[in-house]
Order: structure tokens, then C-alpha cells, then sequence
């Protein structure tokens, strides 16, 4: 039976030089940077190009991993700060429509009733502030309890729990008004 090495313990390598090591980390752990760069950017490009700064930024970003918390955790802060940073350069809103645009191409695209919720909740997203977005983003997408949401964000648990229940507000009145349209 073989032993999966920790990511603690490739971080340590990675940070003395092992390029295997670092590889390791990158393979192991890329989806889940992609995946919630897309979710909080809402489009592939942006996600793409998201992963691939971090993968370049990431050998130099690992000797700022003290071991306070899982790797994970760390990781997505990294992920969260840095989408934060693409969005404040790309605050024009024509990004903006066109990134989340992909995303409702896609729900017209789909067959599925899985498929369109997920697709309706994105689209919904674009109407949120940036701070609920990241906080679904987590708590939905990455199925994080507040308490890790609350770690990754640097808030308190209330306060992912107070979000959480903004949001719920917030797509009950899209699906109402949604409702009253037809």
C-alpha cells in the first residue's frame, strides 16, 4: 500500500527546490484553482488565465505557507485575492457582460434541468456584490462549511452566515420577479 505524500510535506520540498514536488502540487491541486477562479470570474478565459498566474506566481507565493492551516485553505485564499485583483483590473462592464454571457449561452445550450439551475444560479450571481459571489463561490461551489468559508475569506463565521442568508434574499427575489415576467 503506498502512501500519498502530504501537501505539507511537498510544500516543504517544493520550497527547497524539488521540482517534482512542486509538479506534484500543481497536478493535485490545478482543478481546484480553476474551478473557483470560474466561479468567482464567471469565465473560462479569465479562469484559465487566473490558474496559469497562479501555477507561475506559485513557487515564490509557497515560502508565505507557514502550515497555520490546511493547504487548501491557504490555496484558496490565494485563488480568492487573486480573482479579487482581476476583477479590479478588468472593472469596465463590458467585461463583466461578456464573461458572464458565456455563462447563459451555456444554461440555453443544456438540456438538463440540473444543468439549467446551475447555469440560472450563475447567471444570478452577476447581480450580486463581489463579496457574495466569492462567499457562494465557497460555500456552494466547494462545499465548504462557514467555518472553512470564514477561515479562506478572513471573516468571522457569522459573517459568512449573514451573507449566505443575503444571498438566499437576494435569488428569491430574481426567481419572484422571474415568476411575474412569465
Amino acid at each position: 500500500m503506498r502512501m500519498e505524500t502530504s501537501d505539507e510535506t511537498l510544500v516543504a520540498m517544493a520550497t527547497n527546490g524539488d521540482g517534482g514536488a512542486f509538479r506534484n502540487l500543481l497536478e493535485r491541486h490545478y482543478a481546484l484553482i480553476y474551478r473557483v477562479g470560474f466561479r468567482v470570474l464567471g469565465n473560462r478565459e479569465d479562469a484559465e488565465d487566473l490558474a496559469q498566474d497562479i501555477c507561475a506566481a506559485l513557487p515564490k507565493k509557497l515560502t508565505s505557507f507557514k502550515g497555520h492551516a490546511r493547504f487548501t485553505t491557504w490555496l484558496h485564499q490565494i485563488v480568492i485575492n487573486a480573482a479579487r485583483d482581476l476583477i479590479r483590473r478588468n472593472q469596465g462592464a463590458r467585461r463583466k457582460a461578456s464573461g458572464w454571457g458565456e455563462t447563459e449561452v451555456l444554461r440555453r445550450n443544456e438540456a438538463t434541468a440540473a444543468k439549467a439551475e446551475q447555469d440560472w444560479l450563475s447567471n444570478a450571481m452577476t447581480t450580486m456584490p463581489l463579496d457574495l459571489r466569492e462567499t457562494v463561490a465557497l460555500v456552494l461551489g466547494e462545499d465548504m462549511t462557514h467555518r472553512e468559508a470564514s477561515e479562506v475569506l478572513d471573516l468571522s463565521e457569522g459573517t459568512v452566515s449573514w451573507r449566505m442568508s443575503e444571498v438566499k434574499k437576494v435569488l428569491r427575489e430574481i426567481a419572484k420577479q422571474e415568476e411575474m415576467l412569465g
